[in-house]
């Protein structure tokens, strides 16, 4: 399943190709041809993520609610970003708008027109989901639809294609409110002090395993399976231990190391866990997610730190990987 930094990502590729675009919204599929009925023609104005879910808003008042699930992916053509440049993109739109003075488009401190050039956008082809995957540059546009399309939506310059998603909905802004605020905080939205206390009231009073209350999207937004296990390592903490055993101090470190690690992973578009390599063992862990983590997927294998070999159990459906030398 796509975890919170994927999300954002792709949440910044529609911010920076399709805000601000009148769309066509239609359903190829036919499973979301009312809800795309609703949408079709209407400008998108707002792109934001919260943890796994995203929130699409357009002039119309209506907003496009997608939760991708296991199995959902949004597949992009067109004059998109690709690479680190989606990461830049909310970044570089907040300091031209922060610039009282500045004249639209206004080249960024790197030379690069904010607004406009971000990432240099090619006719190409890209798929979002977990892991992100760039293809070779489209002949057409728009290319045809492939596969199970729930909804696409089409500019004039891109294209977005979304399969496969657990939740596709068309809400109101009452509607966003309350699915918003079923969530727990998201570093990326909530500020840091507002979102740590929150966490920290939330997780702090549960008998509930801390292992499974950073699971909760309602205790804390975006972590999936590998940012647990490689959270809670980090932490040197058992995944056993109750959040109302867990010190405060502890409980806020591990808020602020899963800011750390959210902000990474949307700048790198890899979930990068391990940190004090070597500039070549950086790049090789960038090329092979084996050598990116500390525990996750490594179920018998030696300890990084210790040699103890990692185990791993079912928490609640899912396998969670720890140290039984380093988490006690």
């Amino acid at each position: 399943m796509p975890e919170g930094h994927s999300v954002h990502r792709i949440a910044n590729q529609f911010e920076q190709s399709f805000v601000g675009h009148r769309a066509a919204v239609s359903s190829p599929q036919g499973r979301f041809a009312a809800g795309a009925e609703r949408l079709d023609g209407a400008t998108m104005v707002t792109a934001k993520a919260v943890g796994k879910q995203m929130f699409l808003e357009f002039d119309n008042g209506l907003w496009l609610h997608v939760h991708l699930g296991l199995y959902g992916a949004w597949d992009f053509a067109g004059e998109i970003a690709t690479g680190h440049s989606m990461a830049e993109s909310r970044r570089r739109r907040a300091a031209t708008r922060k610039s009282e003075n500045a004249p639209e488009n206004a080249p960024d401190d790197d030379g690069e027109h904010s607004m406009a050039s971000i990432g240099a956008p090619r006719t190409s082809r890209v798929r979002m989901a977990e892991q992100e995957k760039a293809e070779d540059d489209i002949e057409s546009f728009p290319p045809e639809p492939v596969g199970q399309v729930r909804v696409r939506l089409l500019t004039d310059t891109a294209v977005g294609d979304l399969r496969g998603p657990t939740k596709c909905e068309v809400l109101d802004a009452a509607g966003v409110d309350m699915a918003i605020a079923k969530l727990g905080p998201d570093p990326l939205v909530d500020s840091p002090k507002k979102g740590a206390d929150r966490f920290v009231s939330v997780a702090g009073k549960k008998r509930t395993p801390i292992g499974l209350l950073l699971m909760d999207q309602s205790v804390v937004s975006g972590i999936g399976n590998i940012y647990r296990a490689e959270l809670l390592f980090r932490a040197r903490l058992d995944p056993h231990t109750p959040g109302n055993q867990v010190p405060e101090e502890v409980l806020r470190a591990l808020y602020k190391d899963w800011t750390k690690l959210l902000k990474s992973g949307v700048e790198l578009g890899q979930m990068m866990t391990m940190d004090g390599l070597t500039k070549a063992q950086h790049a090789k862990a960038l090329r092979s997610r084996a050598d990116r983590h500390w525990v996750y997927h490594r179920e018998g294998l030696p300890c990084r730190v210790c040699g103890t070999n990692i185990v791993m159990e079912m928490a609640a459906g899912r396998k969670l990987y720890w140290c039984p030398t380093d988490q006690t």
